[in-house]
């Protein structure tokens, strides 16, 4: 995989301006308007969705990169879980829209509601916002999160709260980790890789470059307590380091914060 070139060539840069931007912005505005229309009649989600996996799959396809996917039998090893992947760039949205074959709700930042287009989708599909600087907020929006997975929807869950600035794993908030032991279900590790240099924090140019979600085995959760927060995220977040082919260091061991 090659690293991305530092600075930009000029190539890259008036690819990203002049075709890759504004088809992308004219892709996300057909399909959230599509899914916001699709939303009236479609009350399960299900058409809604499969326009979501339509506009991920193209806006990687936009950006002239190869998405490829290992152990992608481990979506498949139980209905509802908890899955949980590494935030390095704005493209892990529509890399994980085009990379999970089945239904399943976002637990993301009540920030991305007020963008245009995305926030439509995101309000009419049933995703769940998490207002960060809202105790109370949060703790609501982890309720109504557990109830979806009793009632069988998985979810999904950026655990670093935020994009990393130089491609390294963050530390883990552990709210993912509460999420899927209160419903207890499992919690499934996801790694990106390539994402980052595709697009990184605080840039507006795309790389084309090879990208790989990687789904690791698993995590049973049955019998854990919410005091086991911390440790869970963390083995979690030391999954993810070893299928990206890194080296973590642990985590302070005080309990990870909710959220």
């Amino acid at each position: 995989m090659t690293p991305r070139p530092n600075p930009l060539p000029r190539r890259y840069v008036w690819l990203s301006y002049g075709v890759q931007g504004p088809l992308l912005f004219l892709l996300t505005a057909v399909c959230a308007s599509t899914a916001f229309v699709a939303s009236v009649f479609d009350k399960q989600g299900r058409v809604q969705h499969r326009i979501a996996r339509f506009w991920g799959r193209n806006a990687v396809r936009l950006m002239f990169s190869r998405l490829t996917i290992k152990g992608a039998e481990n979506f498949r090893k139980h209905p509802v879980a908890v899955y949980v992947s590494n935030h390095t760039s704005y493209m892990d949205t529509p890399v994980i829209f085009g990379s999970l074959p089945f239904q399943f709700r976002i637990l993301a930042k009540k920030d991305l509601w007020q963008w245009p287009m995305i926030g439509w989708y995101l309000g009419r599909s049933g995703q769940m916002p998490i207002d960060l600087e809202n105790p109370h907020a949060t703790l609501s929006s982890l309720g109504g999160a557990v109830k979806a997975l009793r009632a069988g929807m998985p979810l999904f869950v950026f655990p670093e709260g935020g994009r990393t600035s130089d491609g390294a794993l963050r530390p883990f908030l552990a709210g993912a980790a509460y999420l899927a032991i209160r419903a207890q279900v499992p919690i499934v590790p996801i790694a990106l890789s390539g994402v980052y240099d595709l697009l990184p924090i605080h840039t507006k140019q795309f790389y084309p470059t090879r990208l790989t979600v990687q789904v690791g085995d698993p995590i049973d959760t049955k019998g854990m307590n919410v005091r086991q927060n911390g440790e869970l995220i963390e083995q979690v977040r030391v999954a993810i380091g070893e299928m990206r082919g890194q080296t973590e260091p642990a985590q302070p061991e005080t309990p990870a914060p909710l959220v």
